[in-house]
């Protein structure tokens, strides 16, 4: 390459990082506009789930299938992108192959992406044909028409042709080692166990020829690395990225334990202290906001709920465990975290159109996003929880909006409503008054 080519690829670099990380501010700013949570305690515990979960991916493989191609497609994007670095520094030095001097551990390095490369493309063809021939039925629901839907496929169509300019490359470059007497700067470096099937392709072909493709494979493959990587803003293939961070900070507690309102067990017990004097509070700062009971909108979710929004990959095993939803009720756990990306990105546009305040909408995730029958046909079993292969949890976000709707618009169902009013009335669930509860036992 000539210096102008190298200095297009710095150009080329310096945009392709710069639009990427700054995508990543935005993702981290959207995701603070979440109540603050502690999830640093028990870091040992921590890191253990991330080693197995996010990068072990132990739950991944409970469905065998669909969780050895996706270990393979997941090696392949972490393993074959180090010759990324390679990629790079060629670019930038017109260098080939700058790493060669490592002799065989770089023909083993180059061995081991080609083998991936080619399972990839077997892989990603197999998940094309689960969502396009055979449609498993998590796959076509409602939740994923539009978009949603587009965007599974563009990823497998990316995948499939960055795998296949990779081999391209490796092949019309083998070719090029081959020419006798040497050609150019192309020593020969790398072991090519299966795009040594492809080179036969550019036989016949001038020297000068399978060089113009050699430099159009090097370039489309690392052009479209780099719209793969700014595409991920845009995609639920984020969760590359999150899923780290997101089993990192996971609740910890067992799946049944919900966490008290604060301000609720406050009042609580000051109610139940007998030497409590109400009175003695102190007065409410007449310019603050009054605590909110539940959630309404993104604003009142915790940071880790967002996290958890961000890094949901609409896989759709929530769904499909839901016996809700198996029932045919109207709750689609991944729509919940669907719904909540969507608002909580309609929300960071209002603050980046509005020079970073935002500006009510009137609009919220309850109602316009989510529907009180979505949330009240939650049987609040934790499946969804249980079944994330990245620990997300649509059920703390359900059980936050029900709060809202119960104590702050006291608009329960109506079995719900009579049974607190039982409790209150009764001290029981059921409409007996506490003195005939055990008349049951003269009955014959």
């Amino acid at each position: 390459m000539s210096y102008l080519d190298n200095i297009l690829f710095a150009i080329l670099l310096v945009i392709g990082f710069g639009y990427f990380f700054s995508n990543i501010k935005k993702i981290h700013r959207n995701i603070n506009l979440g109540i603050a949570v502690d999830r640093k305690d028990n870091p040992g515990l921590r890191w253990k789930n991330m080693a197995m979960i996010a990068l072990g991916q132990s739950k991944m493989v409970k469905r065998p299938v669909a969780g050895v191609l996706h270990i393979i497609v997941y090696l392949g994007f972490i393993i074959i992108n180090i010759e990324l670095l390679e990629i790079i520094i060629d670019g930038l030095f017109d260098t080939h192959r700058i790493f060669s001097f490592l002799g065989l551990g770089y023909d083993i390095l180059i061995g081991s992406f080609e083998i991936l490369a080619l399972l990839v493309l077997v892989a990603v063809s197999v998940f094309w044909i689960r969502r396009n021939v055979i449609r498993l039925k998590r796959f076509i629901n409602p939740d994923l028409n539009g978009f949603p839907k587009s965007d599974a496929n563009y990823i497998l169509y990316f995948e499939m042709v960055l795998m296949a300019l990779f081999l391209l490359m490796n092949a019309s470059d083998l070719h090029l080692q081959n020419v006798p007497g040497g050609f150019s700067h192309f020593v020969k470096a790398g072991s090519f166990p299966v795009s040594q099937f492809i080179a036969p392709l550019f036989n016949g072909m001038s020297n000068e020829s399978v060089l113009l493709f050699t430099e159009a494979f090097w370039w489309l493959h690392i052009v479209g690395i780099f719209v793969f990587m700014n595409y991920l803003y845009f995609s639920k293939h984020l969760h590359i990225l999150l899923a780290f961070p997101n089993t990192y900070f996971a609740n910890l507690n067992p799946l049944g334990q919900f966490d008290n309102l604060e301000a609720v067990t406050k009042e609580v017990k000051m109610m139940m202290d007998p030497n409590a004097d109400p009175f003695a509070a102190a007065p409410a700062n007449e310019g603050e906001v009054p605590t909110k009971f539940g959630a309404s909108d993104v604003q009142d979710l915790n940071w880790v709920q967002l996290l958890n929004a961000y890094t949901c990959t609409e896989c759709g095993r929530c769904t499909s465990s839901c016996p809700a939803n198996l029932t045919g009720k109207k709750l689609s756990p991944r729509k919940i975290m669907m719904d909540t990306r969507d608002r909580l990105e309609e929300v960071g546009k209002n603050i980046d159109a509005n020079k970073g305040v935002f500006i009510p909408d009137n609009k919220t995730l309850l109602n316009d996003y989510i529907t009180p029958e979505e949330l009240w046909a939650c049987t609040s079993c934790n499946a969804c929880v249980e079944e994330c292969p990245v620990n997300i949890s649509p059920l703390s976000i359900i059980m936050d909006m029900r709060r809202y709707l119960v104590m702050e618009q006291s608009a329960a169902p109506m079995p719900l409503n009579t049974m607190m009013t039982n409790v209150e009335n009764n001290g029981a669930p059921w409409q007996y008054n506490q003195q005939d509860r055990l008349n049951w036992k003269n009955e014959n």
